[in-house]
């Protein structure tokens, strides 16, 4: 058994350092997919996390708890319903997106967007009392108080998109389901594992699932490293 396993890693570490072609595309696709959606998550998410962070106005506590809820949803029931309006029976079937990279990037979105906003709301509120007084005492408008928190937090942003990225790269059920993990183009690393561990070719299964834990845990010392730099301050 021990002789088996030694076997399937040493296959693996060949596959990668001889630059596989076909692991080499994988990988990009998925870095390609997962810095479109983290990007445009942190985009839609951040203002919409400060602005809720800085204003105060009726129904805020539900509009908090409401995000809070969508922070945790299942990637399968996101991936169902992109399917439903963008499959040849739904409102945007004529949009040509269903099995694309780019359907992989919406449903990502719509994921990761609510943990962005939720993550940046709990790290701006922390500051939001101090960053008011600051504000009013230098006559501030609503937009530059809005850039003064956006610059007071830049590090805990950093982290914030560290984090959207490293769950954007390690998502499997809504990117199956949109992308259809076709081969040569919507194929990524979480897809990809889980069909060659079904089909029995756990040399390539374990590559990718080697460089995927090596990416995810990089992205997770950064972010570590930036939070301990922010307890030094």
């Amino acid at each position: 058994m021990w002789s088996n396993i030694f076997d399937s890693f040493s296959k693996a570490f060949l596959l990668m350092s001889e630059g596989d072609v076909l692991l080499s595309e994988i990988v990009a696709t998925t870095l390609l997919m997962s810095l479109r959606s983290s990007l445009y998550s942190f985009i839609i998410g951040v203002p919409l996390g400060i602005l809720i962070a800085l204003n105060e106005f009726p129904g805020k506590k539900a509009v908090v708890t409401v995000i809070r809820t969508l922070m945790g949803l299942p990637a399968v029931a996101v991936g169902i319903f992109i399917y439903l309006l963008f499959s040849g029976t739904g409102p945007f079937g004529k949009s040509g997106l269903i099995y694309s990279v780019t359907l992989m990037v919406i449903a990502q979105v719509v994921l990761i967007t609510p943990i962005v906003a939720g993550m940046t709301e709990n790290a701006v509120s922390g500051l939001t009392v101090a960053m008011k007084e600051s504000a009013y005492g230098m006559g501030l408008s609503k937009g530059k108080t809005f850039l003064l928190a956006l610059n007071e937090s830049k590090y805990q942003l950093i982290a914030v998109y560290l984090f959207a990225f490293s769950r954007s790269i390690a998502e499997v059920g809504a990117v199956q389901i949109v992308g259809g993990n076709i081969l040569h183009k919507t194929r990524v690393m979480t897809t990809a594992i889980a069909l060659n561990y079904n089909t029995g070719q756990f040399q390539l299964a374990l590559a990718l699932g080697i460089i995927l834990i090596l990416i995810v845990l990089a992205l997770n010392v950064a972010a570590s490293l930036l939070q301990a730099g922010l307890k030094k301050r």
